[in-house]
């Protein structure tokens, strides 16, 4: 049996949260090692590139948050065959993994700087990011991001709304996603009301 190890944050979001939700989906046992953020200088001096996540398979430690949804999700058949749906789904994990790098590059940030970095952000990429993936939702019918199916597409795009919404992140308001894109909170529920997503959560 396939020993997995994913090592991320003790927290139900970011780059990590996708990957976990993909393994519980597929029914796949793994160790899920959590640490606080204080930990975290010493866990990325054992990682290749010194961030997180990463997933050791059978003691191969392996990086790239989207190549790790990707494998796995081929295997939950969360992951389209059709090549241009594939497509698709990988143009939605990738803008948000976009967009959740210029997010990051603010969290060393404090006062002042932390507020006027956010605040270029939710006028900028992250209204921008949403009113795109608003778009993209419509064009496939309003339900989900590629296949007419879930796919890791919507477990992805799920994570990064229920990050803006948290409250988590200083001086970006838990209502934008509301006011902006209400859409996107009704694929939330969507997503959400999935019984193996929904079990996740429980």
């Amino acid at each position: 049996m396939t020993k997995i190890k994913v090592t991320y944050f003790d927290m139900n979001g970011g780059r990590g949260e996708p990957i976990r939700l993909i393994l519980h989906y597929m029914e796949q046992k793994f160790e899920d090692h959590r640490f606080s953020f204080n930990e975290f200088a010493e866990v990325r001096k054992k990682t290749p590139f010194g961030q997180v996540p990463v997933v050791d398979i059978d003691g191969e430690q392996i990086t790239q948050c989207n190549a790790l949804g990707r494998y796995f999700g081929k295997q939950a058949g969360l992951y389209p065959d059709d090549t241009y749906q594939a497509l698709l789904c990988d143009e939605v994990m990738d803008a948000i993994e976009d967009v959740s790098h210029k997010l990051g590059g603010t969290l060393g940030l404090d006062g002042d700087a932390l507020k006027n970095a956010r605040d270029q952000l939710v006028a900028g990429p992250v209204t921008w990011t949403l009113k795109w993936l608003d778009e993209r939702l419509a064009k496939q019918g309003g339900e989900y991001f590629a296949d007419n199916r879930l796919t890791i597409a919507d477990l992805k795009v799920l994570v990064f709304v229920q990050w803006l919404c948290s409250g988590m992140l200083d001086h970006i308001p838990t209502a934008l996603v509301h006011d902006i894109t209400p859409d996107l909170l009704a694929h939330q529920e969507r997503v959400e009301g999935d019984p193996k997503i929904k079990s996740y959560y429980q």
